[in-house]
This record gives structure tokens, sequence and C-alpha cells, in this order.
């Protein structure tokens, strides 16, 4: 992905927050992390990013990992 691709990160409700919340000890503490990435307008870029990537952890995209692994399950069915 070029950087011209990334530009969305500045935009990103998470920008300049402590990234620590983006990176629950479990799925349970995602839920303020969560509710950031509810109210961001950039959340599918960053979900999808987190897809295409394989990011292993944290919350993008207002999804867990465990979330985006059963979405990645879920296309390759479909596909």
């Amino acid at each position: 992905m070029s950087r011209a691709d990334m530009t969305w990160r500045n935009r990103g409700a998470c920008n300049g927050l402590d990234p620590a919340v983006f990176f629950p000890d479990s799925d349970e503490l995602a839920e303020e992390a969560k509710s950031i990435c509810a109210e961001c307008a950039v959340r599918v870029s960053c979900l999808e990013h987190a897809l295409a990537v394989r990011e292993r952890d944290g919350v993008w995209g207002g999804m867990t990992e465990r979330e985006r692994r059963r979405i990645i399950r879920q296309r390759r069915r479909s596909a």
C-alpha cells in the first residue's frame, strides 16, 4: 500500500489518542476503542487496511482481531 493510500490515518478518530486504548488486554475490554471507532469517518478504510495486512493485534475499524478473522473466513467462503 502506498503512502498516498494511507492518508486516511490522519483523519481517524483515534489520531492523537493513547494507542493503549486500541490494544486492550482482552476482547471484553475493547468497548472503549469500539465506541471511538463507531464515530470515525474513516472506519471502513481502517478495517479494510487491517484485513488486507492481516493485522493481528488491536481494534481496527471497530473490530477486534477475532472479529476480523471471522470476516476473512466469511469472505473466503463467499468468494
